[in-house]
């Protein structure tokens, strides 16, 4: 797997030298970023050493219209340095059914009004992920959906579950993506290829999964 300087503060008539204005009025000794975080009560997953969200293996779970819930698999995160892990995803094919579709099968799963099929990310990529940068952890789960009657594979009806963190899990949210954007080898290999200009968001309930979480 792969994966702006300070100018000197000048003095101002009533204000003591010793202590930057930004920096008054924090507990002696405590590392701004953690008094930072805590006045702001972010919610997203921990970056510090003993993250437990970014450690360990949690399930891959599509939530339908119906209230079911579907575990299509799972993702092991392996904790690195500078709040930085790795991840391995493992879908289970073997819950999906086989679809041949534009002389090509794909992995799919049938429910109420529509299918909904995986399309694995076909190139090498980092692996990696941080909290609010799921990008390459979203791009192993892309779909496109069609009708149960409808013919071929519709690559433009492409799926992307957008992830935020909610407590202690992911939840991702289905916008729409066209997938003949990967038909070809993006032009930096490194970089997640559906920024948020390449995605639209749907309407509510649009789609027979809801939403994905990893939890």
């Amino acid at each position: 797997m792969q994966v702006a300087p300070t100018g000197l503060a000048r003095p101002v008539a009533g204000r003591p030298m010793g202590r930057p204005r930004h920096a008054q009025g924090r507990p002696a000794g405590r590392p701004f970023l953690v008094h930072a975080l805590g006045l702001l009560g972010l919610t997203c997953w921990p970056l510090v050493a003993g993250a437990a969200p970014l450690a360990g293996t949690r399930n891959v779970v599509l939530h339908a219209a119906d209230g079911a819930q579907l575990v299509i698999g799972q993702v092991a995160f392996t904790p690195g340095a500078d709040g930085v892990a790795s991840f391995a995803l493992k879908v289970d094919h073997g819950r999906f059914t086989d679809h041949f579709l534009s002389m090509r099968e794909f992995k799919c799963l049938a429910g109420g009004t529509e299918i909904l099929c995986h399309v694995p990310y076909p190139y090498p990529h980092p692996g990696t992920v941080a909290a609010g940068q799921w990008g390459w952890l979203e791009h192993g789960l892309l779909f496109f959906y069609k009708k149960p009657t409808e013919f071929g594979a519709k690559l433009w009806n492409g799926v992307y579950f957008r992830l935020q963190a909610e407590g202690d899990k992911l939840v991702g949210i289905p916008q729409a993506i066209d997938l003949n954007l990967i038909a070809t080898p993006p032009a930096k290999a490194d970089q997640p290829p559906y920024r948020p200009a390449l995605r639209d968001d749907m309407p509510a309930g649009a789609r027979w999964f809801r939403r994905l979480t990893i939890e």
